[in-house]
């Protein structure tokens, strides 16, 4: 996806933990651009354990988010005087982990 890992990670976090139906209602109504990404991936996943697994959407729960960094466009910037300024443009790898058991939420720091 076009999008900052670290802006998706904030998302994600929130995700962890929590019956599927409960993440589902916070992406949907979440502003952010990485909750629109993240609820597809969910969609995704939720689809693939009904269909392949045979699992009630019921019982699932979010057992990870995980964000990686993907491949960075290296751009430039027009600047005074015939200079150039580089600019990284980031992208992400989101992948969605599903479980059927209740998963403990972490400690925060």
């Amino acid at each position: 996806m076009r999008l900052s890992p670290g802006k998706a990670r904030d998302v994600a976090r929130t995700l962890r933990g929590m019956p599927v139906e409960e993440a589902l209602k916070i992406t949907r109504f979440n502003r952010m651009k990485a909750a629109e990404y993240i609820g597809k991936t969910l969609k995704s996943a939720i689809s693939n354990a009904q269909v392949n697994d045979k699992i009630s959407v019921d019982k699932l729960y979010v057992k990870s988010v995980r964000i990686d960094e993907g491949p960075s466009l290296s751009r430039y910037w027009a600047r005074a005087r015939g200079g150039a300024s580089p600019v990284s443009r980031r992208t992400s790898h989101i992948s969605v982990v599903l479980t059927d058991e209740k998963v403990a939420k972490k400690k925060g720091k």
